[in-house]
């Protein structure tokens, strides 16, 4: 199927699926429209395979990797007099077959 800007459509007719096809031909177009109109979905052989986020988008969605969320849940605990019996636990590293 084509849409009227010549682009193929094989899952929908929504402005933001793209067949790879068109994705790897347009892909300033892609990453335009991710950071302006949000998430693009992209297709192989009809079927949904990746999606296109801005990266600002990402990096919300991703969050901190600071551990402020884990700070801010310890700190919001109903039970401040806890007390936690926090122990280091050292194991011999183990061999893995790769």
């Amino acid at each position: 199927m084509s849409t009227p800007s010549g682009r193929h459509r094989t899952v929908s007719d929504d402005a933001s699926t793209w067949t790879l096809q068109d994705a790897k031909a347009r892909l300033s177009e892609l990453l335009r429209r991710a950071r302006i109109d949000g998430p693009q979905h992209v297709t192989v052989h009809g079927r949904e395979e990746a999606v296109v986020l801005s990266a600002e988008e990402f990096r919300r969605l991703k969050g901190s990797v600071s551990g402020q969320a884990l700070i801010d849940a310890l700190q919001a605990c109903p039970y401040p007099g806890l007390d936690l019996d926090l122990e280091s636990v050292r194991t011999e590293a183990r061999d893995v077959d790769l």
